[in-house]
């Protein structure tokens, strides 16, 4: 039977080192536990970790000039009732050596070398201010950039064409209709005219939170709420420069290999995630390679090693027009076979 584990981060370990106590320790040899101990120390040091039980797996991510991110793991084993804490840390020195050099830390944490910070991880969003799946989104996976400081470490960019397609003449229709290509534009517009990513987002968040609830008809309230001036957006759209905006869009979402197939298309550094966009944070986390600890990230790390990997979830999306044409044209075609028969 599997036992069940208990894990606690540990920030840094004090000079005199880290016990358990009597009460943690009881609790976990009654409950036949694993305890898993996270040290995230922001230096290398050499420590004392008293740990008087017998399923204890200690993970210890440290920052050395000379082994950027240094994962190491040691397995405790009980001490008998006489052995000393330093008896304790020369019995655990070997596991913790073999496990300094063979133990493998996961991708987002093997780093560059010291003191360089890594580019930022890419990650383009081309989506559709209508689409239901995309608002969705933006409103309740994408906002969590900026509520776990993971804007810091990554280049964000929003495309918002989607599955709309050019007619000829510079005119181009959009998949739900004429109100979701004058939002699209808007929000290109928006971009264009508040470039930094801290500022038109907030923006379009509060734009597409209007069109999650229904309400995208009062989705100039947007300026107020924000204490945004309204009139540069409505020049950009008015003059017919954010049709430009939208031009540019177009050519670069038709231009993507490989062709987007629906959106939400959630790119990171050049890889798409299919149906897997809605984990997009742990496709950040694996293509970091810079020095900053991130709690979002560490905290997928223990989840991942908990539920020893899970399984892959796929999130729904709006395909191509042409795509759904296609797909249910098929579909008939099989039933009249079948009929026939």
């Amino acid at each position: 039977m599997m036992r069940a584990s208990l894990v606690i981060i540990i920030d840094d370990v004090p000079r005199d080192g880290f016990s358990t106590n009597a009460r943690l320790a009881q609790l976990v040899e009654r409950k036949a536990l694993n305890l898993v101990v996270v040290v995230r120390a922001p230096r290398w040091a050499v420590f004392f970790i008293v740990l008087p039980l017998r399923h204890v797996l200690v993970i210890v991510i440290t920052h050395s000039p000379h082994y950027p991110w240094l994962m190491s793991c040691v397995t405790f084993l009980r001490p008998s009732s006489q052995a000393s804490s330093m008896a304790s840390f020369r019995v655990a020195t070997p596991s913790l050596l073999f496990c300094l050099f063979f133990f493998s830390p996961p991708s987002f944490l093997a780093t560059r070398p010291f003191g360089s910070d890594s580019s930022k991880v890419s990650l383009v969003l081309y989506y559709e201010s209508l689409c239901p799946y995309s608002a969705n989104f933006i409103v309740n996976y994408l906002v969590k950039l900026f509520e776990d400081d993971l804007i810091s470490i990554v280049d964000l960019k929003l495309v918002p064409w989607g599955n709309a397609k050019i007619l000829g003449n510079d005119t181009f229709k959009c998949q739900h209709g004429p109100y979701e290509c004058l939002l699209n534009t808007v929000e290109a517009c928006a971009i264009h005219v508040l470039p930094k990513v801290d500022e038109h987002f907030p923006f379009i968040y509060c734009v597409e939170s209007l069109v999650y609830q229904h309400k995208y008809a009062q989705w100039e309230s947007c300026f107020e709420k924000l204490g945004l001036d309204s009139k540069p957006i409505s020049d950009c759209y008015s003059s017919g420069f954010g049709k430009e905006l939208e031009l540019q869009y177009a050519a670069e979402t038709n231009d993507l290999q490989p062709p987007h197939e629906y959106v939400p298309w959630v790119v990171v550094d050049g890889q798409p995630l299919y149906e897997e966009y809605q984990d997009f944070i742990s496709y950040i986390c694996k293509a970091y390679k810079g020095t900053k600890v991130l709690k979002a990230c560490s905290e997928l790390f223990l989840d991942a090693m908990q539920k020893g990997g899970g399984n892959k979830h796929f999130y729904p999306v709006s395909y191509k027009e042409e795509d759904v044409i296609l797909s249910l044209s098929a579909q008939m075609q099989q039933m009249k076979m079948a009929a026939s028969m």
